[in-house]
């Protein structure tokens, strides 16, 4: 293998990035590529009985099980709050700085179009940073790195103000088992307030078969879907739309950026 790829991947909150890029990061981690996630917010709202203070910590803790199970580099969680991150100049400048600190070769977010106000948030910073990442007088404690990284956005369902465009699609069947465990470290989501939130207030964890719980709920509708777009014959896969800020490549380098 050549020099390792390096991969960032910004989600809103902690289990973000492991439902979007989980599969395709423990293939990248195995062949000894270079992965980290940012959670954008401390994931400290996502419950209906927690307090935010234990909830944070808990999530914090969950992340790093997820990072453990993944053989990621890094899962990193920023403290913002949910419900409370803006595209301000002060978070702007914060994307940024970990940018250039990673030196990533792709970046890769949410779309705009999001329905969650933290996962448009997330994005529109990340958009926000792809051009001044490479201006030397913006944010100059943090010098700018060697090669424009290339700027990506994950797959959603969303269709206003256009149905995400699949530049590259990940087949990841061979690590879906340990894609399933790296979730399963989300408890207080997959099996607490998620659930509670799709309006399940006695949902039990104990008279469910978690794989397929997981499966039904989370996975199997989404990439059946994404598979059925592509023509792939495989159940199991993630997507990725190449955005036209930062570096631009061909669709072929694109998908060699994912691919172990």
């Amino acid at each position: 293998m050549g020099k390792p790829r390096r991969i960032l991947f910004f989600g809103a909150h902690p289990d973000d990035c492991d439902l979007k890029i989980g599969g395709t990061s423990i293939r990248l981690a195995k062949a000894g590529h270079l992965v980290k996630f940012v959670s954008c917010c401390n994931g400290d709202k996502g419950h209906h009985s927690m307090s935010s203070r234990d909830l944070a910590a808990r999530r914090y803790l969950e992340a790093q099980a997820a990072k453990e199970i993944a053989g990621i580099y890094e899962y990193q969680v920023l403290d913002t709050p949910d419900c409370e991150l803006e595209a301000t100049l002060e978070n702007r400048h914060r994307v940024i700085r970990i940018i250039r600190e990673f030196k990533p070769d792709i970046v890769i977010s949410h779309r705009t179009c999001d329905y969650h106000a933290d996962h448009r948030a997330a994005g529109q910073l990340v958009q926000d940073a792809a051009y001044l990442v490479k201006v030397p007088l913006c944010c100059p404690d943090t010098p700018i790195p060697e090669v424009n990284p290339v700027f990506a956005v994950c797959y959603d369902a969303f269709v206003d103000p256009r149905p995400i465009r699949i530049d590259a699609a990940i087949p990841i069947d061979d690590v879906m088992e340990t894609k399933l465990k790296m979730l399963d470290c989300h408890k207080s989501q997959f099996y607490e307030w998620l659930p509670w939130d799709k309006g399940d207030k006695n949902f039990d964890i104990t008279k469910i078969d978690k794989v397929d719980w997981l499966n039904s709920m989370w996975i199997e509708p989404r990439d059946a879907n994404i598979a059925k777009l592509v023509g792939l014959n495989c159940k199991y896969v993630e997507a990725f739309e190449q955005t036209p800020y930062g570096r631009q490549v061909s669709k072929e380098e694109f998908n060699a950026l994912l691919n172990p």
